[in-house]
């Protein structure tokens, strides 16, 4: 009987359910399945806010995801063949194969996963909440988008589609420089005007410092809150700054495809793909965050050479992708 309650709990996704009159939680913990058992109404309290929460994660993910109209777009530096002066903009040679991808529709988040929203995840799956070292807790906000590796990023994006019933999943790097340039125009930076406005459409470097003055010494370099700064005309906030973002494909030198339509990028690697820019203010972006500059990392976040001081994790964040929008 408990087995079989804990397999159907399981199937269903629900980490709670009824054993011996008494409410538990299961959680999936290196391929065991461990069960706590509760007391009365402080477990239907936890259950009945948690519950809340995730509704409320739905309820906005629904509303927050921005419809992309599909179409045929030339991915990846276009200066040489349409800039003014015909030299390719960026000084990376990993983004100069211009080259022609057809996509059909999707739609993507409007923000950057947050502490937020991937608390609900953590607690909804009896997963360890992320971020809670000492010297991150004080920066670790509400609205703040989430440090992840690539491999928890896919899973939280998997996991809200299957509570919308929706396939949904990291976009892919095609999807990603689509969206950033508006549909695939020729714009250089994902922001409300195509141009660094440095403390208008991006953080500026007084900005950040006033930001990191509220923090205690030694803290670790965190992003901003989402949705401070103008969207790019699409929709989407914060394409060009505030964290690297994670998408499907691996990485390699060049990713000019033999796939045209819907490029996923190769079969395997080592490292990921990650686009958008860290955490600087707008005056260090004007090389590093056009709309096609594209870096690789290990799925575990970590780069071959890490910072001295700094967790990469936290500086790499995500956002979702759906075929279709959660609410239609």
């Amino acid at each position: 009987m408990q087995v079989a309650a804990i397999l159907t709990s399981v199937r269903k996704r629900r980490p709670w359910l009824i054993l011996g009159g008494l409410l538990a939680a299961t959680c999936l913990v290196g391929g065991a399945i461990y069960v706590v058992r509760v007391r009365g109404s402080q477990a239907l309290e936890s259950k009945r806010e948690l519950d809340t929460r995730l509704a409320a994660l739905l309820a906005r993910t629904r509303k927050q995801m921005v419809f992309v109209e599909g179409g045929r777009f030339e991915m990846g530096d276009f200066g040489a063949k349409y800039g003014e002066e015909k030299l390719q903009y960026s000084p990376e040679i990993n983004d100069n194969v211009l080259h022609e991808v057809t996509l059909d529709s999707f739609s993507m988040s409007a923000y950057k996963i947050t502490y937020e929203d991937y608390d609900v995840f953590s607690d909804a799956t009896g997963r360890p909440r992320i971020s809670t070292h000492k010297r991150e807790l004080p920066a670790r906000l509400p609205r703040v988008p989430a440090g992840l590796s690539w491999q928890a990023a896919h899973d939280y994006c998997q996991w809200l589609g299957s509570q919308l019933n929706v396939p949904m999943d990291l976009p892919t790097e095609a999807q990603w420089e689509y969206a950033a340039r508006g549909r695939g125009r020729l714009v250089l930076y994902a922001t409300d005007n195509g141009k660094i406005d440095d403390g208008r459409n991006v953080p500026s470097f007084d900005q950040k410092e006033a930001r990191r003055q509220h923090l205690p010494i030694g803290t670790s370099p965190m992003p901003m809150e989402v949705g401070l700064y103008p969207p790019n005309p699409l929709g989407l906030y914060d394409m060009v700054t505030n964290g690297y973002e994670w998408v499907q494909d691996w990485y390699a030198e060049s990713y000019e495809s033999a796939e045209q339509k819907n490029p996923r990028g190769p079969g395997s690697g080592s490292r990921r793909v990650m686009r958008g820019y860290e955490l600087r203010g707008g005056d260090g972006l004007s090389l590093l965050s056009f709309t096609f500059v594209r870096r690789g990392r290990l799925p575990q976040g970590k780069l071959e050479k890490d910072a001295v001081g700094e967790n990469p994790d936290l500086r790499t964040t995500a956002r979702c992708a759906a075929v279709a929008s959660p609410g239609s």
